[in-house]
């Protein structure tokens, strides 16, 4: 098969998706490709260094790092201070509170770029990277990786708790006016 048969394939395939909205389908293979050679190096680095992987991970294991994931996700995806990791592929939409932003996925043409805007932007799409690279780390770095976790854990809880006193402190401004 020619390279321009090829490229007319891809194409009807593409407009046979998504008629009516630019899908980045090439920047999806990309990515799905990236993640299953991160996926393939972290099996061959566990499989080199003879870890022993558990039949059954430890449910305290298995709450601390999806409480880390929830919290690195949305460091990573949200945060403003993190902004600069995603400006290459985003742009900044609004403040969301909390110390988070929206941004919105630049569209330069280019699939793999806009790919990896949608992933770098989405808190749900980064959290199978963040927890792929932190089981990798419970099985290759056991003792540093519940560490880090516990300080994300620790971060998590402690922005339910800004939050809850927050809501706590205006419900209680609000009863002050009104009496």
């Amino acid at each position: 098969m020619s390279e321009s048969s090829l490229k007319q394939k891809v194409a009807r395939l593409r407009q046979a998706y998504a008629p009516h909205e630019y899908r980045p389908l090439g920047g999806y293979l990309a990515a799905m490709g990236t993640y299953a050679g991160v996926t393939a190096t972290i099996a061959g680095l566990v499989r080199a260094t003879g870890r022993p992987v558990p039949d059954r991970p430890a449910t305290a294991d298995v709450v601390l790092l999806a409480i880390a994931t929830h919290k690195l996700s949305r460091l990573l995806s949200k945060d403003a201070v993190t902004s600069p990791l995603r400006a290459p592929f985003t742009r900044y939409d609004h403040p969301i509170g909390s110390g988070e932003v929206m941004e919105q996925v630049r569209d330069s043409g280019s699939p793999t770029r806009h790919a990896i805007g949608e992933l770098l932007s989405c808190p749900f799409c980064l959290a199978v990277w963040v927890a792929t690279g932190l089981t990798g780390g419970l099985v290759l770095a056991p003792r540093l990786t519940r560490l880090v976790a516990t300080a994300l854990t620790a971060v998590a809880a402690s922005d339910f708790l800004q939050m809850g006193y927050a809501v706590a402190q205006q419900a209680a401004e609000g009863g002050h006016h009104k009496g």
